[in-house]
């Protein structure tokens, strides 16, 4: 099989979760840690990490640390990519998904929770 057609098959099965496209659709608006994540989804850690683990092995999501942060981002090498392109044109946030990620962001529940 052709690699092209090993990423969108990839893309497509990590993306066929409903958690872990949302928590993709998540990270289109921003960096996030698991604890981010944990508070926004109301969902156990060890959920998240499955699910990030996923996207990232399908080569959706790239992480970082920060300090005793570990940051999960969209992956830039990919989000050009013509099916990531569409999914970010045609599937948003719901309205109360946004506010949640807003919430977040405004309250620091990075600082807030001093998850690890």
């Amino acid at each position: 099989m052709e690699k092209s057609k090993e990423t969108v098959i990839k893309i497509f099965k990590a993306l066929s979760d409903q958690t872990r496209l949302r928590i993709y659709l998540f990270l289109v608006q921003g960096e996030l840690c698991v604890c981010e994540l944990m508070n926004i989804l109301n969902m156990e850690q060890s959920r998240i990490s499955h699910s990030l683990r996923i996207l990232k092995e399908a080569g959706l999501v790239v992480n970082h640390r920060e300090g005793k942060w570990i940051i999960y981002a969209v992956n830039p090498e990919i989000e050009n990519h013509k099916i990531i392109q569409t999914l970010k044109d045609e599937l948003k946030l719901s309205k109360q998904d946004l506010e949640k990620f807003n919430k977040c962001k405004k309250e620091n529940t990075r600082e807030k929770f001093r998850c690890n």
